[in-house]
């Protein structure tokens, strides 16, 4: 019996050590943007203004002039929604609503009065300069606005809140999404983030490292309409799913049960 409970005390303390052994996570691990004075000396004016229209997208566009009425023909005509209905896919509150224009296939749009207008390649800023050109022709002192409505980012894996995100901004980076998710959890693998995108019909990715600044110069730290990130989970974690989920109530019992063999044997 002695020995016994001597292998028990010893299984308890084996136990103990590796549980602490495994509990030392060293910095480089954890900590986000590490070398963040190197790769900003290196960082290359990018990417504020790098959302491009792509062919399916929804935009909205409005023209405005010191004479209004000037201006007019070169809108969609403004439709009045119930309040909780929605407008091409556009969410509204018993407000008028700007219509929205959807991108062709063959990246262009059908706007009034200049007829088929090329958009895709182009950012929000870019097309509204180009349209203004266009519109200067007909209108004297016209103000083009140009916005993406259907701006999304889903994000999987090991976060808080994994789901879609509708992006108001004209842009996005990868820590943002991660933030609008609830950030990484603890079991997040930080090393290896994965940023799928689509571009021109073909799907590309690249995986990330949040522990090095320098992934601010990458091509996907500033993200794209539809891009999907996933973080994937760390070892442990992944080990944890092969574990009996009614471990610790076997822990829980052997506990007892030991504690039961040490007064019997007082």
């Amino acid at each position: 019996m002695k020995k016994l409970l001597q292998f028990f005390r010893l299984s308890v303390i084996g136990l103990l050590l590796i549980s602490l052994a495994s509990s030392c996570v060293s910095r480089e691990e954890i900590v986000y943007f590490q070398g963040l004075k190197e790769a900003e000396a290196r960082m290359d004016k990018q990417r504020k203004n790098s959302l491009k229209i792509k062919p399916n997208d929804l935009i909205t566009i409005s023209v405005s002039a010191p004479e209004q009425t000037a201006a007019l023909p070169f809108n969609l005509p403004v439709i009045g929604v119930p309040q909780g209905g929605t407008d091409m896919g556009v969410a509204v509150n018993g407000r008028q609503q700007l219509q929205t224009y959807l991108v062709e296939e063959n990246g262009t749009i059908d706007f009034p009065i200049l007829g088929q207008v090329a958009v895709e390649g182009f950012s929000q800023q870019e097309l509204a300069s180009k349209l203004k050109e266009k519109i200067r022709r007909y209108v004297q002192d016209p103000i083009v606005n140009v916005r993406l409505v259907n701006f999304q980012v889903s994000v999987l894996g090991e976060v808080k809140r994994p789901g879609t995100f509708d992006v108001q901004d004209a842009y996005i980076t990868l820590p943002q999404a991660l933030g609008m998710a609830g950030d990484m959890s603890i079991y997040g693998k930080r090393d290896n983030v994965l940023v799928m995108r689509e571009e021109n019909g073909v799907t590309t990715h690249a995986y990330l490292d949040l522990g090095d600044a320098k992934i601010i110069n990458s091509p996907y730290y500033y993200l794209q309409q539809n891009d999907v990130v996933y973080v994937e989970p760390n070892g442990p974690q992944r080990q944890s799913a092969s574990y009996n989920r009614n471990a610790g109530v076997y822990i829980s019992i052997a506990s007892v049960l030991v504690s039961m063999a040490v007064l019997l044997t007082r």
